[in-house]
């Protein structure tokens, strides 16, 4: 496995990324299409009607099975480095981070977190600029 770092991190699941979603999206815009050409049509516009509803909730429902997980593990994250915070410096972290800059703090390596963690809360960074601020990236191979 190559090093993680700002450029790599980010995991694409070819499955999910490059075949459902857009599987997802021609089969919305395909149920549409349907609908509309069969408007006019008093039998075809019940069936065409329930494939639209039935695509939106397969829509809905793969975005929640990916939301969900990353909701709980953002808590996990939360916790785990609010810890590791408790552990160098005998304080939780600072009540102004947001759970996304938390999060992002979580790629500092232990000489620059502290730091990097009360800089964060100062100026209001963004998650993004946070993970652009590590120096020596410290790798989150568990995160789905």
């Amino acid at each position: 496995m190559s090093t993680q770092s700002y450029r790599s991190h980010a995991q694409f699941v070819t499955g999910y990324h490059k075949v459902l979603g857009p599987l997802l999206l021609l089969t919305l815009i395909g149920s549409v299409v349907n609908l509309l050409q069969s408007w006019g049509d008093h039998q075809r516009i019940y069936s065409a009607s329930l494939i639209v509803v039935l695509t939106v909730c397969l829509l809905m429902a793969t975005l929640y099975a990916r939301i969900f997980p990353l909701r709980a593990q953002d808590r996990a994250i939360r916790a785990e480095e609010n810890l590791r915070h408790f552990a160098m410096t005998g304080k939780l972290l600072d009540a102004r981070l947001s759970a996304g800059q938390i999060v992002a703090l979580r790629f500092a390596s232990d000489a620059e977190f502290v730091a990097l963690a009360r800089k964060a809360a100062d100026e209001g960074m963004k998650p993004k600029a946070i993970k652009q601020a590590v120096k020596n990236w410290r790798a989150d191979d568990y995160r789905v």
